[in-house]
């Protein structure tokens, strides 16, 4: 059990759950701060003075792990990621936990929330959106249309044009592949290579495709901030074209009980690395609330 934990070296093991493997990687000391998504991709965009401030606990859904029997749609319903974060945070004997998600992973984050009130300090969704509904996207659309640098534009052109050869290659890696290639898009600085940030990540593909292509899709969101109980921080780039900007979140403000938003001017989808100092200040005083 985690009580053998050493703070300042990482404690590495699986968690096995249904078939999958789901990896965990715990760095740090002090509060615990579960984060949702992979243990291999994530520790990597977090700063390492972050660790003197929590117990950063990195978890793979199953999207991320390897699973010992062919993978169904099932294994893709919201509820059981939830419900697998869950099951890991009585395995690690915690009561209460802060729970951060980014990206599509804040969803993840946020239904835990709602899912488990008693459950949930503090709930932090970086890099999120308001849903993948085509309303939204169609802002972040016009926004890269509109206000994306000429020369933006043109790296991610020269980019998409080697994504089909990228999955041809590698069908199995296509999420990653579309990661990497859609970074003048996620990055603040459009030439930024993500490549070793996805090193040694396995993906589940099925379950990709239905999280982000229907369950993120179709997301209700008031439902879902009407029904979170803890404070919630939105962290979001000010450059981000990936998902629907800040502004979106405008009209569903009122359905949450307790929200903070915070823009990071020199920040695109990834704000914890492009401007690790004042994302740190901001989640610890956040979380110190």
């Amino acid at each position: 059990m985690m009580n053998s934990f050493d703070a300042g070296k990482a404690e590495r093991g699986a968690f096995s759950v249904d078939g999958f493997d789901l990896q965990y990687r715990i760095e740090g000391q002090g509060p615990p701060l579960l984060v949702v998504g992979s243990a291999v991709y994530y520790p990597r965009t977090f700063s390492a003075a972050l660790r003197d401030h929590f117990r950063l606990i990195f978890f793979d859904h199953r999207g991320f792990a390897r699973c010992h029997r062919e993978v169904t749609p099932a294994d893709a319903e919201l509820s059981r990621i939830v419900q697998d974060v869950d099951r890991f945070r009585a395995y690690l004997g915690l009561d209460r936990v802060d729970i951060l998600g980014h990206s599509g992973h804040g969803y993840m984050a946020l239904e835990y929330a709602r899912a488990y009130p008693e459950r949930v300090g503090r709930t932090v969704a970086v890099a999120t959106g308001p849903s993948h509904a085509p309303h939204h996207m169609a802002v972040a659309e016009q926004l890269w249309q509109e206000l994306a640098a000429p020369e933006r534009k043109r790296i991610f052109d020269a980019d998409m044009a080697q994504l089909p050869a990228d999955i041809a290659a590698d069908p199995q890696g296509r999420f990653i592949h579309m990661c990497i290639r859609l970074g003048a898009r996620s990055w603040f600085d459009p030439r930024f290579d993500a490549r070793p940030l996805w090193e040694g990540v396995h993906v589940n593909m099925p379950i990709f495709d239905r999280l982000w292509g229907e369950t993120f899709r179709d997301l209700d969101t008031e439902a879902l901030l009407a029904g979170i109980s803890a404070p919630v921080l939105l962290a979001l780039g000010r450059f981000d074209y990936l998902v629907a900007p800040a502004e979106t979140w405008n009209a569903h403000r009122d359905f949450a009980r307790d929200l903070t938003v915070r823009l990071f001017e020199r920040s695109a989808h990834t704000p914890q690395l492009e401007e690790s100092t004042e994302f740190d200040r901001v989640l610890v005083e956040f979380l110190a609330r």
